[in-house]
């Protein structure tokens, strides 16, 4: 029987994580073409913006509205560039839960396991795409939100920040719409991967687990009592990968979701607080990346 991969089910994940330069060849960034592509992807397109945002706060500290939008969109992405750190910090930590999954007693052993594990990687697909559509559709809307309520007539931008140029004129106008458009693309791409990728995570550990319970239902089969003593060995090995492989991930993930949900908390209360303020275009703006954080 030809061995199952569970790297296939994650591949357009991994693909989108390549592309924002969170997702190295080998274990770890080596001196190569691809760690300057990262180098530079992730500082001109996530920090930068984030920089530009956070330093826009100086200005209008005094405005409590425009305070708090712009608190609101530099959470998730401060947020993001933290957990870009920690998933490249742990990166190789990451990789070798991708290589401990080839191994022999992580495989399904018949078509029937096989079935019960699709049907688990199923449930992660459907979410991933469930995921991407409103993140997909607030992207569009942020990019384009200028032309809707007119302010590109101002030279108004999809996000308030401050540049060390004067962006009310062209081209430099042309040119920050751009960074700021490419830049949201990066930060929403970036923040649901690598949370997919933690999703995933946990949905190989259930299904380890469902493998390991169909494997003891099966135990009851075995008439000899040698071949149950080794299928019997055999579960409880899977149990013990099983458990590291979980220990492992958790020593991956929890930085990541403590983040999350820190931001997630602090970013609702913030859009709570502004619906007090004002009911307008700029609080669906603020409900749209809500969708980006959670």
């Amino acid at each position: 029987m030809k061995a199952f991969s569970w790297k296939d089910t994650i591949k357009f994940n991994v693909l989108i994580l390549k592309l924002v330069g969170l997702w190295p060849e080998n274990n770890t960034y080596k001196l190569n073409l691809y760690i300057l592509y990262s180098f530079l992807s992730i500082n001109i397109f996530i920090n930068a913006h984030t920089v530009f945002q956070t330093t826009n706060i100086l200005f209008v500290y005094k405005d409590l509205e425009a305070l708090t939008s712009i608190i609101f969109t530099t959470f998730m992405e401060v947020l993001t560039s933290a957990k870009a750190y920690f998933f490249i910090q742990n990166m190789d930590i990451l990789k070798q839960l991708m290589n401990d999954l080839e191994e022999k007693m992580f495989q399904p052993k018949n078509q029937h396991q096989r079935e019960l594990v699709q049907q688990i990687l199923n449930v992660w697909r459907f979410t991933y795409v469930a995921f991407w559509i409103p993140v997909g559709t607030t992207l569009i809307l942020w990019s384009v939100i200028p032309f809707l309520d007119g302010s590109f007539k101002n030279y108004g931008l999809p996000f308030t920040a401050w540049y060390p140029y004067n962006s009310k004129s062209s081209p430099w106008y042309q040119f920050t719409y751009i960074h700021q458009v490419i830049s949201i693309c990066f930060i929403a791409s970036a923040n649901l991967n690598m949370d997919m990728i933690i999703v995933a995570l946990l949905v190989y550990i259930v299904a380890q687990c469902e493998i390991l319970c169909d494997d003891l239902k099966n135990l009851i089969d075995y008439n000899n009592t040698q071949n149950f003593y080794f299928m019997f060995r055999d579960c409880i090995n899977h149990h013990k990968k099983i458990l590291r492989f979980a220990d492992n991930s958790n020593k991956f993930i929890d930085k990541l979701v403590l983040g999350q949900f820190f931001t997630s908390g602090a970013s609702l209360a913030l859009a709570m607080f502004q619906l007090t303020l004002v009911f307008s275009v700029k609080f669906y703006r603020m409900g749209e990346m809500l969708i980006l954080v959670r």
